[in-house]
Formats: C-alpha cells, sequence, structure tokens
C-alpha cells in the first residue's frame, strides 16, 4: 500500500488525543490542529502532552512524514499592515515551533490575501520573506503551500502563484506545496473533465517534486467557481471516477492524503472506499 490515507482530526482535550482519532478510523495519516486554530496566542505544548503524543504516533504506526499539521486560519502571511503582518508571523513561527516539539517534519498553510490592497507581485514577496524568515528560526520543519479556491482576494488559486513563492524560497529542501481536489477544481483546473492536462500541467509549472501533501475532497460549487465548498467522497462535482483514478495515480504515492470532507462520521467508511479503489 503506497497511499497513505486520513483525515483532519480533532485534537480536542490536547495534541496528544490526534493519533488516538485517526486510528480510530483506520487512517495511516492524519492532520490536526498543534493549537487553537481560532485565537492568535494559545499556551506552550506541555512536556507531556509532547512525549504522549510521540509515543501514540509510535503505538499506532504514524510516520512523521504522514502527518501534515494545519496552522491557525486568522494567519495571513501576505498582509498589506504591517502590524497585522507581525502578528501572522510570529503566529506562524510558532506554529512551526511546535511542529519541531512534536517531531513533525510538515507545516501546512494557507499562502495569503492581499486584501486589495497592494498588488499580487508584492503579496507574494511578502509571503515568501516571512517563510524565509521562520525557516531560518526552525529546523527540520518544511512550509508546505496550500493550493487555495481563490476566494475573495486569497492568494495560490493559480499553480503559477505557487512557483513564484517557492522560487523566492532560499532553503528548497524545507518548502513544498499541498493540492486540494476542491480547491484545484473551483480555481478553475478541471480536474475531472482533464484530469492528465492538469496534473500535467501542475508538474510542469510548479514540480510534482515540491508535492507534500494532499487534501482529498469533493467539492460542492462548480468549476472556477472559486468558492470552496467541501463535499464527501463521491457526493460532489467530483463524482466516484475521479477518486478512482486518483488512487490508482503512482504520482500521488508516499505523500499524506487527509479527507477534510464533511461528514466526519463517514471518514472510516471514505478511507475504506478509497483503499478499494487501489485494488
Amino acid at each position: 500500500m503506497k497511499k497513505h490515507i486520513g483525515a483532519h482530526v480533532s485534537a480536542s482535550g490536547g495534541v496528544e488525543n490526534a493519533p488516538l482519532n485517526a486510528a480510530k478510523i483506520g487512517a495511516d495519516a492524519f492532520a490536526l490542529f498543534t493549537k487553537n486554530q481560532r485565537q492568535w496566542v494559545s499556551a506552550p505544548l506541555t512536556p507531556k502532552s509532547i512525549e504522549q503524543f510521540k509515543q501514540r504516533c509510535a503505538e499506532g504506526g504514524f510516520d512523521a512524514r504522514y502527518i501534515l499539521p494545519h496552522d491557525s486560519y486568522l494567519i495571513n502571511l501576505g498582509n498589506p499592515d504591517e502590524e497585522a503582518q507581525q502578528k501572522s508571523r510570529a503566529a506562524f513561527i510558532d506554529e512551526m515551533k511546535r511542529c519541531e516539539q512534536l517531531g513533525l517534519k510538515l507545516l501546512n498553510f494557507h499562502p495569503g490575501s492581499h486584501l486589495n490592497k497592494i498588488s499580487i507581485e508584492e503579496c507574494l514577496d511578502r509571503i515568501a520573506a516571512n517563510i524565509n524568515l521562520a525557516l531560518s528560526m526552525t529546523s527540520g520543519v518544511t512550509a508546505v503551500i496550500e493550493n487555495t479556491a481563490g476566494q475573495g482576494s486569497n492568494l495560490g488559486n493559480r499553480f503559477e502563484e505557487i512557483r513564484y513563492i517557492i522560487d523566492r524560497v532560499e532553503d528548497k529542501s524545507r518548502v513544498g506545496y499541498c493540492i486540494d481536489t476542491c480547491h484545484t477544481y473551483s480555481a478553475g483546473y478541471d480536474i475531472v473533465g482533464d484530469y492528465e492536462g492538469v496534473f500535467t500541467k501542475l508538474d510542469e509549472v510548479v514540480g510534482l517534486e515540491y508535492l507534500r501533501g494532499i487534501h482529498l475532497n469533493d467539492t460542492k460549487k462548480a468549476l472556477g467557481s472559486r468558492v470552496d465548498r467541501h463535499e464527501s467522497i463521491g457526493l460532489g462535482l467530483l463524482g466516484e471516477d475521479f477518486f478512482k483514478r486518483f488512487m490508482r495515480d503512482s504520482r500521488f504515492d508516499n505523500v499524506p492524503i487527509v479527507l477534510e470532507t464533511p461528514d466526519e462520521s463517514r471518514w472510516a467508511e471514505e478511507i475504506a472506499l478509497l483503499r478499494s479503489y487501489e485494488e
């Protein structure tokens, strides 16, 4: 089995509960928040939490390469306001340090928004500068840029924007990207009608060598809608055939594949279904 599949599980009650929640749904990969995703500042991780997290990952057979933590939704590394950007920068560095403490190798994040106050290029330059700063202050954790649906002033919906940021990150060994299938379709890339064309373009523009994770979600919204609404596997516009093809595509082996589908009561069933497509 080369595909490592899981979901973005709850870390309620402490990060050490995330591996237990992942094991319950038959996952061999997972995502989590290492702090409250809706607060700027959270209490530091305790030595006990860190130890239990590592122990439970080991007991559950979870390899750090297939754990894809997600940063806080508040963070905007491209914020045009200097004070707000400093707040985001500090929070992002804190998240990177938490990953380091937990022995994790990846941190997934949405690149940022220009808020219609600065140019796209200037915003992307700020994002890259902040990644460089965070990498210089931490070690062993890769910054993983997630593509977006392009809602509002959010950047990262075009493959070229992801590449632009990567090009400006100094340590190429510690930058990568995560592709969200719902976001890709909503951003206007027809992964249903032109599956091969889109993923060939992704490789040509960004490079599959930088791929560090997948958010595997169906979508409720139309191609090019630029609206981010996830749907359960096979119940949305991507449909079952897309997921069958994806699960048999060796280009997506050996990276964490994480469900962020809306009905968590279906996660165990969805993971089992996806695994059946591999056969």
